[in-house]
């Protein structure tokens, strides 16, 4: 009587160790590899992040041997108003520059208002001046 049962309960076992294997191949293996959520306050960051790294990557481009020809302009913004910084770019680049610095600024003020971002509320000042050094410009503060 006992190895029937025994026979049964061993069957049973490897049956149900069987069937606890996950063959889903849809599922990602690794959370790194979650896709992203498009509307998560992280993502949005990150969206932002790359858009300022591609506007200061593009500036990176050009040397500054004359501080003449560089300007500079408000970039981002405060939760409670103003700019989060200057940023220098060459005038002659102006045209293709400044709406990027415009667009950037635009979205982070409606990043602010969804998902209701606080700041230091401090004012940033506009630089005096701008200089170049070892080939890039500077933002120099009153």
């Amino acid at each position: 009587m006992k190895l029937p049962i025994l026979a049964f309960c061993t069957v049973l076992f490897l049956a149900s160790c069987s069937s606890t294997k996950n063959n889903n191949t849809n599922l990602p293996k690794d959370i790194a590899e979650r896709p992203a959520d498009e509307n998560s306050q992280k993502y949005d960051a990150a969206q932002l992040d790359k858009l300022k790294a591609a506007i200061e990557t593009e500036i990176a481009k050009e040397k500054c041997s004359d501080a003449n020809e560089w300007t500079f302009a408000p970039m981002g913004a405060k939760a409670c108003g103003g700019p989060q910084l200057y940023i220098a770019y060459p005038k002659k680049n102006e045209a293709a520059i400044l709406p990027k610095i415009n667009d950037y600024t635009e979205k982070v003020k409606a990043f602010n208002e969804k998902y209701k971002v606080m700041s230091d509320c401090m004012v940033v000042t506009p630089p005096a001046s701008i200089k170049c050094v070892n080939g890039k410009a500077e933002l120099v503060n009153s």
